[in-house]
């Protein structure tokens, strides 16, 4: 009867909702963090990398037509292989796909 009437006042300091949705709760807040980290680590990379490649071909000289045109379908290649990456749901940087696979 002590064991129950001790069982009774502990839970009164819980509430029903943390009880059935604490645990749920705190894994989405850890799984946010987790996506919000590594967002952070993708924009700086990106950030580094186009201070890097801006920097490289500061002193080119301004590309003629035949540059700009190849230039144009490269970019449209990586657009097409970002959406079949995306579509597919294989990542570039994953163990199992040896970093990049298809140029």
């Amino acid at each position: 009867m002590a064991k129950a009437i001790e069982a009774f006042i502990e839970r009164r300091g819980e509430s029903e909702f943390d009880r059935r949705y604490g645990v749920r709760l705190d894994r989405l807040s850890r799984d946010l963090a987790h996506v919000r980290r590594d967002s952070e680590v993708i924009l700086e990379s990106l950030a580094l990398f186009i201070r890097f490649s801006i920097t490289l071909h500061a002193h080119t000289p301004v590309p003629d037509r035949a540059t700009q045109a190849i230039a144009q379908e490269r970019f449209e290649k990586f657009v097409e292989k970002v959406g079949r990456q995306i579509a597919s749901g294989k990542k570039s940087l994953s163990k199992d796909n040896g970093g990049g696979g298809e140029g």
